[in-house]
Formats: structure tokens, C-alpha cells, sequence
């Protein structure tokens, strides 16, 4: 039998929504902080541990953002009380001894190809990103992820001189559930999953 109850289920995935509307309420240093501590245990290769975030939160730091957002997600953005810069460290493994010590040739695995450190960044701080998504939700926050912002422009003001890139963006608070539309329908397991 499942420990996971339907009330989880339900924040985490069957009745959480992507948001777009925002109550004016703030989200506490502590939470933010507590959905990392939560989202650093989800597994990823060798615990190389790639994501690297950015909460924007003040008004000078959006202010900073915003300029990158497309037009559709401005609104959104700018009221959400937190937006989060979900970005990868294409030099992780540069970390690998700390976080992986029982092999200390793993940061050879990833060092040798620009790609293949690459490739494994982005795969893991996608992952990495998904477990901030649960996390948040888990601790009662709403979230709204969104790719429509100008990435090169966001690396250059946020991640300048680093080895770091954005990946998404992901809007945090409470959301106003008076302005959800109607769910949008998923896939049946039957229509894309097999049993081999």
C-alpha cells in the first residue's frame, strides 16, 4: 500500500495548476530556502548536482529581469512575489570530489567534452528543476514555470562570468485560483506508455 496519500497526490500533481495570477502575498526567506532543502535530495548522475538558482524577489531585481521576459509572461512576472532563474553549472563536475567522494575519478567522467558536461548539466538541472516544482508545491506554494524569456540576456545580466546558463524561469507565490482556467486534458497511460 502507498504511504504517498490522496491529499499529497493532490497538492503535488492532481489538483496543483500552473499559475499566472498572484494573491499579494510573500513568500518568507525561510520558504525559499526550505524548497531547496528539499529539492537537493532528488536523485541526479553521479549526485553531481548541476541547478544553480536565482530567486528575484526585490523590486530591483526584477526590474532586472523583466527586460527579458516576453510580452505574454510580463504580467505574470512582475507580480508574482518570487520568480526563481532555474540555471545549470556546465563546470559541476568541478565539484564532483565534494559531492561524490567515494569515487574521485568521477570528475573525469564529464571534464574530457564540453558536450557531454554540457548534455549531463542540462539533464540533471532539468531534473533538478522538476524536484524544485514538487518541492514548492509540497510546502504549499504555487508555481509557474515558463521558457518564454530572452536566455542570453538573462545569462549576462544574472549569470555574467560564470559557467552558469538559465534553463527556465518558474513564478512563485500563491496563486489566485479565481482566475484558473479549465484544466487542460493529459495523455491516457494507454496512448503513450507500454508494458514490456
Amino acid at each position: 500500500m502507498s504511504v504517498f496519500d490522496l491529499k499529497s497526490k493532490n497538492l503535488i500533481f492532481k489538483k496543483a495548476r500552473t499559475h499566472n495570477d498572484w494573491l499579494d502575498q510573500d513568500i518568507s526567506n525561510d520558504i525559499l530556502k526550505e524548497i531547496y532543502d528539499l529539492m537537493k535530495w532528488g536523485p541526479t548522475s553521479a549526485n553531481c548536482s548541476p541547478a544553480r538558482i536565482i530567486f528575484v524577489k526585490s523590486k530591483v531585481s526584477k526590474d532586472r529581469l523583466l527586460p527579458f521576459v516576453i510580452e505574454s509572461n510580463l504580467e505574470k512576472t512582475k507580480s508574482a512575489p518570487v520568480t526563481a532563474i532555474i540555471g545549470y553549472d556546465i563546470n559541476f563536475h568541478d565539484h564532483l570530489p565534494k559531492l561524490f567522494p567515494h569515487n574521485l575519478d568521477a570528475q573525469n567522467w564529464f571534464n574530457h567534452s564540453i558536450d557531454i558536461a554540457e548534455e549531463t548539466a542540462f539533464r540533471n538541472g532539468s531534473m533538478q528543476g522538476a524536484y524544485f516544482i514538487i518541492a514548492a508545491r509540497a510546502l504549499g506554494l504555487d508555481c509557474g514555470p515558463m521558457s518564454g524569456f530572452d536566455k542570453e540576456g538573462v545569462d549576462n545580466e544574472f549569470f555574467r562570468g560564470t559557467n552558469i546558463k538559465s534553463n527556465f524561469l518558474c513564478n512563485l507565490g500563491y496563486g489566485d485560483k479565481t482566475k484558473l482556467f479549465e484544466r487542460s486534458p493529459r495523455f491516457k497511460f494507454n496512448e503513450i506508455c507500454e508494458i514490456i
